[in-house]
């Protein structure tokens, strides 16, 4: 017999896999078309009976990946949806509830990649995983005249709250949650702790790999105006509402293909590989996430933050980032920091890859421990140095290499592409790590290090032999000490 489960919305029925029970698919809010496109999200209708829920539902609109990877083919409007994995269905259990919001570049991602499979966490961390869509690229986060900022994170909230109000009746507890995200998915992390509206809904996150990328009101209404006049439109609901979403996808791609072209507007966002991140708005996201978590909005979360040691070698030894010189890269994003003179004997190549790593990932993700602990907040700090075994060796420690481990999907699409096929003995040791990590810390039994305190400076790295340092990469942390991350504005 297939598990059952009533929620406010009505009864699903899911399936039984592996020793967990898995509901795919469950719409937490209205398709967002029609009178809906461009609006905030709007709770799902109930229904009468019970809905079967075996499948995923179908991702937001967005372009193949840039690995070559096919957006899944599964048909419907229904694009915000949630998924959840239980090993108990008993109400009175209690679990902790570990909610996953997924990375893309604010411009793609899917819940039902394979790589996102909750079932062996469930499992092993004795907790409800719930994975989640929310809207990307110019349907979830271009600025929109007559739309609220933003959407991709109100579609977060709305998930959030849908996980308030039923994770109980899979066997969870809706006061031990737990966020956790990677790349975009950090970024959404950190938003969501500096967000009035996410409030309450979540006592714990987890940022890996924090993306530094978050858009002053001007920048964002700039690229938003550029994006809309790719379609010979403006940049508003009126103009918008009723363009088919494949054809916003196919602008959005125009418009990133030649973004080095907007760089005296731009800035170093032009350099990067979206025009799409969280918008500084002073409503939905009143102050960007440093700020905020340094006068303490989100004091009462427990954090942990962290980054992998070569964030950028995904990008350059992958071929997704055609290289400019590395005096442009220099320029552009650190201005008058004196990158040669700290790494003396660096080639072109790896200084490019440094300020990038440093720029867009790194330090933005250690500045927001030290705005944790500023704020008065719990917070505890990783690196990831394990090198993935690929490419012998090209990747290192580079981005995203984290997420099969954390998963313990080594055998998914992803987990291949990092960690070959078969993974090799060290990346199941480095997984069982991580899992054993995020699922304690979930259950508020602490993650197993101390935590960060900007005097000391302790991070735990995950390796064959993992390890308490002082933070490891204080060259480039000297270099930033004096610059402020925070929301990036319109040049011109």
């Amino acid at each position: 017999m297939e598990p059952e489960v009533r929620t406010a919305a009505g009864g699903l029925r899911g399936r039984a896999e592996g020793g967990v029970a898995v509901f795919r698919g469950i719409p937490f809010a209205r398709p967002p078309l029609g009178e809906l496109r461009f609006a905030a999200p709007v709770p799902a209708e109930a229904w009468d009976g019970v809905r079967d829920c075996p499948g995923f539902g179908p991702p937001p609109p967005q372009a193949p990946s840039p690995g070559g990877a096919p957006v899944a083919e599964r048909s419907g409007e229904s694009w915000l949806t949630v998924n959840v994995w239980s090993p108990s269905l008993d109400a009175a259990a209690g679990l902790p509830v570990m909610v996953w919001i997924y990375g893309g570049a604010y411009r793609g991602g899917d819940a039902g990649e394979s790589v996102y499979d909750g079932a062996v966490l469930a499992r092993e961390g004795n907790a409800v995983v719930v994975t989640l869509n929310y809207r990307v690229g110019m349907e979830g986060f271009a600025h929109i005249e007559g739309a609220p900022a933003n959407r991709g994170l109100l579609d977060q909230v709305a998930a959030l709250e849908w996980v308030r109000d039923n994770v109980a009746a899979f066997g969870g507890d809706p006061g031990r949650v737990t966020v956790f995200g990677e790349s975009a998915g950090a970024g959404s992390v950190a938003a969501l702790m500096a967000m009035p509206s996410a409030a309450g809904l979540f006592g714990r996150a987890i940022a890996q790999s924090v993306p530094g990328t978050y858009f002053s009101a001007p920048l964002a209404a700039g690229i938003g105006a550029v994006l809309a006049a790719e379609l010979g439109l403006r940049p508003t609901v009126a103009d918008l509402a009723d363009v088919a979403p494949d054809r916003l996808v196919a602008a959005a791609d125009a418009v990133t293909a030649k973004m080095p072209e907007y760089e005296d507007r731009w800035g170093p966002v032009a350099r990067t590989v979206t025009p799409f991140s969280p918008v500084v708005d002073g409503d939905v996201l009143p102050r960007d996430p440093w700020a905020a978590l340094a006068d303490g909005a989100a004091r009462g979360v427990e954090l942990i933050v962290g980054h992998n040691r070569d964030e950028y070698r995904l990008f350059t030894q992958t071929g997704r980032s055609a290289g400019p010189s590395a005096d442009v890269l220099l320029r552009t994003f650190a201005p008058g920091l004196p990158y040669r003179d700290a790494f003396p004997g660096a080639e072109p190549e790896l200084l490019g890859e440094l300020v990038r790593s440093d720029w867009l990932f790194r330090m933005p993700s250690l500045r927001l421990a030290d705005a944790q602990a500023a704020g008065g907040g719990r917070v505890h700090a990783y690196e990831l140095t394990w090198a993935s075994p690929v490419m012998g060796g090209a990747l290192g420690a580079c981005h995203a290499l984290d997420v099969p481990l954390v998963f313990g999907n080594l055998d998914s699409g992803m987990g291949r592409f990092f960690l070959g096929d078969p993974a090799p003995a060290e990346a199941e040791r480095v997984s069982a790590d991580f899992r054993r990590t995020w699922t304690a810390f979930a259950a508020g039994e602490g993650p197993g290090w101390a935590a960060y305190e900007p005097g000391r400076r302790l991070v735990r790295l995950f390796d064959t032999q993992p390890s308490v340092v002082p933070y490891p990469e204080e060259t480039s942390r000297r270099l930033w000490s004096a610059h402020r991350f925070g929301e990036l504005p319109l040049l011109t």
